[in-house]
């Protein structure tokens, strides 16, 4: 989805104020024609004006659809949106259940909890679910979630196993038998016996949690959890705790699904292990899936479409079949392998492409920006970034040896070597993405030994990457606000009740600012993988400047750019160095490098060879040879 903002950037340039008010106007402009949100909201208005005639059997599908929707949507964030997959989530809809379950119904709950009035009990059975799932959640994504590729997968088995069977081996639970007499959900009085009652809190709860959902995934803390697929190094170069938010997303998927849990215990009012086991776990994951994993409505499509598959094809197998078994297991399966075969990203983006024709996204109107917080640069001259006899091993394998390098504020220091002479892996070293084997990183005079790449950003270091890292479905707005995420504070619940406009007005605005002055204006609102490869690099370094940093580590940045978008960049780096930024560049372009360095170091087989002005280094025999014939180049570049 798109932003606007509705006021120009104080202090910023006038082209930037401009590019960041004029879509304010548009926005603020009344809209023509059905967008979004009208549809959504006439879905709501027909749903339940109809819910008084649906048939029972209806009204209990729809309430089943809503129950998995809920634990589907904890999925899609989890696993569409964050990058993790689990098959174990049944369990934590079986806590919610068995929570309530057991308040409601044992003794000694209710000795515990002191003659609390049979009506509050429920309430007190959602609140101990509530606190169990954090709590097992936590401890079970600080172990779970350390593992990658498929062990995670796994692991999530594991332990959704172990909890099943937990579920049905402890007597206080009522073992395989379960525990019946559950009591009816009471609120202000009125009971919610009725699966026609109760199934408008559990379609109520699902509408607030999608909008919930789609606040904080429209938000500053939404764009760090979207980097944490495919992007982690990225992430955390621009100050994000990707363990953390890890963490939190899977703890997130882990609460809904418990309130799935509860509800269900309600409705059935009877709880035993069988619905918390590894198959419907899979089948949670497959509603996610097959309804499209990166979207928030993909949920409900897909808990509505797997609802009433399973349901018609137990109706309609025995009767083509002649006889009754699991056939409908057989045929839903394979039904489901075509669907993923045709549909990897689910169905939902495909009749979203089709609703386009006819349905605008809903528009985004955010308020006056204001400035965001600015650190003060330090002065010109001053060191602020120094590598001291840092060397790196892998193995027998020497990458970097001793090398000295000191980055001043108000200079460019240019990195060159041959292929395979070590850059990268000494620019990983000095932006904390990796640690030194031996010696030492200071950044504004602080050893960084052992400390991850987003406590760099913290004191003002920013980067971009020899590889683009970019969130390529999202807006080029969107990837450089990540740039800017230390530069805000309001959290997951201020994002998810919308009190973080203010903040989110200036982020963006800031972000609009550093689009237009590296001049991808125009390309603000295109999904940045349509870009091409030099214009992603732009992105990046609009990106790190989004992060107002003090130095800013270049790789390649000049790669894939045409010789005019060279010279705008060797501008944009030349007005950053004026304003006294301490900029450090590794490049192959000779001439590019030759026209902006103030100084040059060089490197050859991971040992520093050279230091000096360009005019020394073009007058280096040692750096001529090195370069095996790149003395002709370099002659070029004079």
């Amino acid at each position: 989805m798109s932003h606007t903002v509705s006021d120009p950037v104080p202090g910023g340039a006038s082209k930037a104020a401009q590019a960041a008010s004029v879509p304010a106007a548009a926005a603020s402009a009344p809209s023509r024609g059905l967008n979004t949100r009208h549809v959504v909201l006439a879905a709501v208005a027909l749903l339940l004006a109809s819910w008084g005639f649906l048939p029972e059997f209806s009204v209990t599908l729809l309430n089943y659809i809503g129950l998995y929707a809920l634990v589907a949507l904890g999925l899609v964030m989890l696993t569409g949106v964050g990058g993790m997959t689990s098959f174990g989530q049944a369990a934590f809809v079986g806590v919610g259940a068995y929570a309530t379950a057991w308040v409601c119904t044992s003794a000694q709950a209710a000795q515990w909890l002191g003659g609390l009035p049979p009506a509050l009990l429920p309430w007190a059975g959602l609140a101990l679910g509530l606190a169990l799932t954090f709590a097992v959640a936590w401890f079970l994504g600080a172990i779970t979630l350390r593992l990658s590729g498929h062990y995670l997968p796994l692991g999530t088995i594991a332990w959704g196993l172990s909890l099943y069977f937990l579920f049905g081996n402890l007597e206080v639970l009522g073992g395989h038998t379960g525990l019946a007499g559950v009591p009816p959900l009471v609120v202000a009085g009125f009971s919610l016996a009725s699966p026609r009652v109760l199934g408008l809190l559990i379609w109520a709860v699902l509408l607030l949690a999608l909008w919930a959902l789609h606040n904080l995934l429209d938000s500053r803390e939404g764009r760090a959890i979207r980097a944490l697929k495919g992007g982690r190094v990225m992430a955390e170069s621009m100050g994000v705790d990707t363990a953390r938010y890890r963490i939190k997303v899977f703890v997130l998927a882990a609460l809904l699904a418990a309130v799935s849990g509860w509800l269900y215990a309600h409705l059935q009012r009877f709880v035993n292990p069988t619905p918390f086991n590894l198959n419907i776990g899979i089948e949670y994951l497959f509603m996610a899936v097959v309804g499209g994993a990166g979207h928030l409505w993909g949920a409900v499509l897909g808990a509505a479409l797997i609802t009433l598959l399973k349901e018609q094809l137990q109706d309609w197998l025995p009767r083509l079949l002649g006889s009754s078994g699991n056939f409908e297991v057989i045929v839903f399966g394979l039904l489901m392998l075509v669907v993923l075969q045709r549909f990897a990203d689910g169905l939902w983006p495909q009749l979203a492409a089709l609703a386009r024709r006819w349905v605008r996204p809903a528009p985004s109107v955010l308020p006056a920006a204001a400035p965001l917080p600015a650190r003060p640069l330090p002065p010109r001259g001053q060191v602020v970034l120094e590598a001291r006899e840092v060397t790196k091993r892998f193995g027998g394998l020497v990458a970097n040896n001793a090398v000295n390098l000191t980055v001043r504020a108000g200079e460019v220091l240019a990195l060159i070597g041959p292929n395979g002479a070590g850059k990268s892996t000494f620019f990983n070293m000095i932006s904390g993405v990796d640690d030194p084997t031996t010696g030492e990183v200071r950044l504004m005079g602080k050893p960084m030994a052992g400390k991850p790449s987003r406590e760099f950003a913290a004191l003002g270091l920013s980067r971009s990457f020899q590889h683009v890292r970019l969130l390529g479905q999202r807006t080029v707005l969107e990837n450089v606000a990540v740039g800017a995420h230390r530069r805000a504070h309001r959290g997951w619940i201020a994002s998810m009740l919308r009190l973080d406009r203010a903040e989110e007005a200036s982020v963006l605005a800031e972000a609009r600012r550093q689009i237009e002055r590296c001049g991808l204006a125009a390309h603000a609102d295109t999904p940045a993988a349509s870009l091409a490869l030099g214009q992603q690099r732009i992105v990046e370094i609009a990106r790190a400047l989004a992060s107002q940093p003090a130095v800013l580590l270049l790789d390649e940045p000049a790669a894939g750019l045409r010789h005019l978008e060279k010279q705008a960049l060797a501008k944009l780096l030349d007005q950053l160095r004026a304003e006294g930024l301490g900029i450090l560049v590794v490049e192959h372009d000779m001439e590019f490098v030759m026209n902006l360095a103030d100084r040059i170091t060089v490197l050859e087989f991971g040992t520093v060879i050279a230091e000096g002005t360009p005019a020394q280094i073009q007058g280096n025999q040692r750096v001529l040879d090195a370069y095996l014939g790149g003395g002709d180049d370099l002659g070029v570049a004079a």
